[in-house]
């Protein structure tokens, strides 16, 4: 089975957040691993993960060479796991605009974010949705990895 058809537009993406059964709970792509997006998936009945283009990842100042991968590659990738329901990337500097498109129930990011730190938080809270913190498995950020290959013998 192909899950290149996960990879949607915002405005497939808001089509099918409207058909799909039960809670959705947004998430944003991390820097980190599986284990966060399948507690993110263990939050409700889709997942959708929102992620950085090239150019916005290029914005975040993460440094000349990231994103590691370009968006065609980390968007498929994501839809191959079978956590994920739905892939959206996103251009804006942050994803408040895709989370309003989206309507998530549940919003999720790692721990190492702040309550107050997580955009779109009190936009799903208003609209009585939950935010979600998940702790993260330490030593598997994409920093850290890049830090360890570079790092001497």
């Amino acid at each position: 089975m192909s899950t290149a058809g996960k990879v949607r537009s915002r405005a497939e993406a808001a089509i099918w957040r409207r058909a799909a059964p039960g809670p959705v709970v947004f998430d944003l792509l991390h820097p980190g691993h599986v284990e966060l997006l399948e507690s993110a998936r263990a939050e409700g009945a889709a997942l959708v993960v929102g992620v950085n283009s090239d150019a916005s990842v290029r914005r975040l100042g993460k440094g000349a060479d990231r994103p590691l991968a370009g968006q065609e590659a980390r968007v498929r990738v994501l839809a191959g796991l079978s956590a994920v329901d739905c892939v959206v990337l996103f251009d804006e500097d942050t994803p408040q605009s895709l989370i309003e498109a989206l309507s998530p129930d549940v919003l999720v990011k790692g721990a190492d974010y702040a309550r107050e730190a997580i955009v779109g938080a009190d936009w799903v809270e208003a609209r009585g949705g939950r935010v979600v913190r998940v702790p993260l498995v330490p030593g598997f950020s994409t920093t850290s990895l890049v830090e360890r290959f570079r790092a001497p013998s």
